[in-house]
C-alpha cells in the first residue's frame, strides 16, 4: 500500500466513524467530519497533508500526489 491509498483509508475510516459518533453520540462529531473535508480540500491544491508526513515517518511509500 502506498501513501496515496493509505491516507484516502485512513480518512474514509475517520469520517465513518465521525458520522457514528454523530448518530449515537452528539451531533457535534460532524465538526469533525467538516474537519476532515476541509483537511481533504487543502491537500488536494498544496500538497500538505499532516498525517502524509506521520505514515511517511512510519516508512509508508510515497504516491504520486503526497510525493518528498
Amino acid at each position: 500500500m502506498n501513501l496515496d491509498r493509505a491516507i484516502f483509508a485512513f480518512a474514509g475510516v475517520m469520517i465513518l466513524i465521525s458520522l457514528l459518533l454523530a448518530v449515537y453520540v452528539s451531533m457535534y462529531w460532524l465538526w469533525f467530519t467538516a474537519f476532515i473535508g476541509a483537511n481533504l480540500l487543502q491537500s488536494a491544491f498544496t500538497g500538505f497533508c499532516p498525517a502524509a508526513m506521520i505514515f511517511g515517518k512510519f516508512g509508508i511509500k510515497s504516491g504520486c500526489a503526497f510525493g518528498k
